[in-house]
């Protein structure tokens, strides 16, 4: 995920030091330093803490100019770095935000952003007094990415249920609301935008909501919709005090409007910068590399698209896989970018909980809407992955 990032930063001319977790296997080019962090292993990768200690052991030896996070529990420990060196970022508040989900809830309904209405968990018998007539809710973790812990809920004794079996969590619950999802992916410098994009998502729906498609470069039919997204994405950026880089907005289109499911500071997952760069032609790793050292980033010439990209995410039902077939045939598709699979025969799969457990992974870039669309019902036909129940 941050290899794109290196390579910019390389072709940009910089010198590069990389924090690291301490398993961590792959190889760098060469005059590229990797600094590993104790405690950064199998089980310590996702604390923010460990990540800013790293970071600050290479900020107090080294020359430092800019620092980049791109993968969650990043954001807060290059966000503290930077913001003690005076280096370019999306500001401490804005990644403190990113990072705790009842927190943005708070910034957002106190600037009178659009959202579902909410409740922070303290106490399971006002947390079930709340939820009761605000039913069905979604209880969710203050700090997870990739669906993680989400979880739909319909009625009060399953409410108590799921409150009990997660009381060492911190939760926030949300009254659900209803509509097609969507995410903003935009740059910014200073707190102004200087790019938006938006990709249409396709779910599993409740009561997980696992994401297992996307659609870059999503155009409303409605001008007053694409004006009222445009302006929840300023009123975002502004509330939140996002000043310089990368921003991912994920939100639903309700019937009364958008209205906030959460933002992060940091890149988002499911390739979507591969396929903003497909959809726009311009790189958007290089961009991000660009805003943390206060440069000025190459941007797109046009702010519309120039192809239509998408990613699917093929899923299947739990058991053992006893076949996978199809693949050589959707990486022969000349719209196929790339494809793979997860599993493979004899793995077991789980029932579907996060993102992580999906069975592979498929990326298009066609000429035109129509092709995308034939293109993405052509690979869900080919690529199957079939299981059989597991032993109990």
């Amino acid at each position: 995920m941050g290899r794109p990032y290196l390579e910019a930063a390389r072709d940009l001319g910089f010198e590069v030091h990389v924090v690291e977790t301490e398993v961590w296997a792959g190889e760098v080019p060469e005059g590229v330093r990797v600094h590993r962090v104790a405690g950064l292993g199998q089980d310590g990768w996702a604390v923010d803490e460990l990540w800013a200690v790293g970071g600050y052991a290479v900020a107090a030896g080294e020359g430092v100019d800019g620092v980049l996070a791109f993968s969650e529990p990043h954001v807060l420990g290059a966000a503290v770095v930077a913001d003690r060196l005076g280096l370019p970022g999306p500001s401490l508040h804005a990644s403190t935000l990113s990072r705790n989900k009842a927190l943005q809830r708070g910034c957002f309904a106190a600037n009178g952003l659009p959202q579902p209405s909410f409740h922070v968990v303290a106490g399971h018998d006002r947390a079930v007094e709340w939820a009761a007539d605000r039913l069905p809710v979604v209880v969710k973790p203050f700090s997870s990415f990739g669906s993680t812990g989400v979880q739909l809920v319909s009625d009060v004794d399953e409410l108590r249920e799921v409150l009990a079996a997660r009381r060492t969590e911190r939760l926030l619950v949300e009254q659900a609301v209803e509509g097609p999802e969507f995410s903003w992916e935009g740059f910014t410098r200073d707190g102004e935008i200087l790019f938006g994009n938006v990709t249409a998502k396709e779910t599993t729906g409740p009561p997980r909501f696992v994401e297992v498609a996307h659609r870059a470069g999503h155009r409303f039919d409605d001008p007053a919709t694409e004006r009222a997204v445009r302006e929840l994405a300023e009123g975002v950026v502004r509330a939140a005090g996002i000043r310089t880089g990368l921003v991912h907005l994920e939100f639903r289109l309700t019937a009364s409007g958008p209205a906030i499911m959460e933002v992060a500071v940091r890149t988002p997952g499911d390739f979507l910068l591969d396929l903003l760069a497909a959809t726009y032609r311009f790189d958007p790793y290089r961009a991000a590399v660009q805003l943390a050292m206060g440069e000025t980033p190459d941007l797109p010439a046009s702010a519309g698209p120039v192809s239509y990209a998408a990613a699917w995410f093929p899923i299947c039902p739990p058991g053992t896989v006893v076949e996978t077939s199809g693949l050589d045939e959707v990486r022969a598709h000349p719209m196929v970018v790339r494809a793979d699979l997860a599993v493979k025969v004899g793995d077991v799969v789980a029932p579907l909980r996060s993102s992580d457990q999906r069975a592979g992974y498929v990326l298009i870039d066609a000429p035109s809407p129509e092709e995308r669309e034939q293109t993405l019902k052509t690979v869900r036909e080919l690529l199957l992955v079939t299981t059989a129940p597991a032993e109990a």
